[in-house]
Formats: C-alpha cells, structure tokens, sequence
C-alpha cells in the first residue's frame, strides 16, 4: 500500500494511527533503524465501516511496505492495570452494578493478559524473533463477556445485574458517551468489535510458536491484579469538568 492512503478517517483516529505510523516509519529510516514491532488489533481490515479498524489495517500495511524488518501483533482484548476493561467495569460496578451485553446473541471473547502480550513483544524486539511476521494474539480462555464481567463483579464483592440489550442501544449509548465523557465508557469502535468478537484475526495471520502461546486464564488473581483503585464514576470523567 502507497503511504498515501485515500481512506478519510476521523482526524484523531487518522492522526494517531496512520500519520502517527508513517512519521515513525520515515523517522525509522532516517536514524538507521532496521526493524519495527508495530501493535495492531485483530480484527483489523480495510472497507469493512469502523474508522477504528481500518486505520489500524493502513498502519499495517504502511509498516509491510516500508522495506524496514517488522512484527505485527493483532492483538485481542487486552486486559491489565490501566487498561479501559477492568478500569471501567470496576468503576461502572461501583456506580450502578449494571451491564448490558451487546445483542442478544453475545459473541465469545478471549481475553488477553498483558504479561502475555509482553511476552511476545520481548521476544520480538529484544529476542530477535518473529521476522517480518504478522501473529494473531489472544487469550488462553475462550468465554463470553457476560461471564468475563461476572467474575469481575464477584472479585469486587459487587452484586452485577447482566443484561442482555440490543445493539442500536449499545450505539446510542457510544454516541452519548463519546459526546460527554472524556475516556468514553463504551465507544463506537467497541461496539463494533463486540458485535463480532474477540476471537479470530479478521484475516490471515502467521503461527505464532507454541512457546510464546498465552496461558494465563482470567482468573480471580488475574483479574486483581489490574484493577485499579475502588471507586466511582464522577465529574472528573466528564468533558465539561476536565
């Protein structure tokens, strides 16, 4: 693919994704640097409607046609400290213990943990491994996000209502959030994505050796290790309060 990519993106999406891409690219160059690990998403492609999974499927194909040496790791749903899925679950259970699934029909995730992803990025960058690879990333565990976000509650001691709701809903929902909050709790992007899973790489992807397959499930002390400090939503994650 041209550097030029003639898809028109929403500016920040464009701005972070693909320009953000290509000045580390030619940057690249200029400094002499051979190899680039580049962090991608799975379900990544181009003409498929979501400005989010596009641009990241540009940034692919920018760092492919940059004749420098690269791994792309299409990474799943990611979970660890700091991260937006326990972040804001944990937050959303301590405001109002209530979540409501997309469709009704939930789609399977596989919730990736970060010392996984890590794993692999090491082995690319400082083990040498991988060469001009594209590697699907996901979790050990296969389960859906109802039952992701139960054992999420149960670990904080909350009582979660879990719902299922219908996917104009979830995107209302995204438009508000995108709107008013300054780390949205759900977006539009996300939406999409649970609409069709967390599971497959949305296309052809290269073996990722069995040594650095994740194991670790999402178990109870997984998931305490990436909540973040107890507490509410409040006027702090509003725009209008910022």
């Amino acid at each position: 693919m041209p550097l030029g990519w003639p898809v028109i993106f929403p500016i920040p999406i464009f701005s972070v994704h693909v320009q953000g891409t290509r000045h580390v690219v030619e940057a690249a160059r200029r400094a002499g640097v051979r190899r680039i690990t580049l962090m991608s998403f799975l379900r990544a492609r181009a003409d498929c409607g979501s400005a989010y999974h596009e641009s990241k499927w540009a940034a692919e194909e920018i760092v492919r046609a940059s004749g420098l040496d690269y791994t792309i790791i299409k990474a799943g749903m990611v979970y660890g400290r700091g991260d937006h899925m326990l972040d804001h679950l944990s937050h959303a259970f301590y405001t109002l213990p209530l979540l409501a699934t997309v469709g009704f029909r939930q789609k399977a995730i596989r919730p990736l943990a970060i010392e996984d992803l890590v794993q692999v990025l090491h082995a690319a960058l400082i083990g040498g491994r991988l060469l001009r690879k594209t590697v699907a990333l996901t979790g050990a565990e296969e389960l859906l996000l109802s039952e992701a976000a139960g054992r999420v509650a149960d670990v904080l001691g909350r009582r979660a209502w879990i719902f299922p709701a219908p996917i104009i809903f979830h995107r209302v929902l995204a438009h508000v959030c995108e709107w008013t909050m300054r780390i949205p709790l759900v977006a539009k992007a996300q939406v999409q994505i649970l609409i069709e899973g967390v599971v497959d790489p949305a296309t052809p992807c290269d073996p990722l050796p069995t040594d650095l397959l994740p194991v670790r499930r999402f178990t109870p002390d997984q998931i305490r290790s990436g909540l973040p400090e107890p507490g509410a939503f409040g006027l702090r994650d509003l725009r209008c309060c910022w």
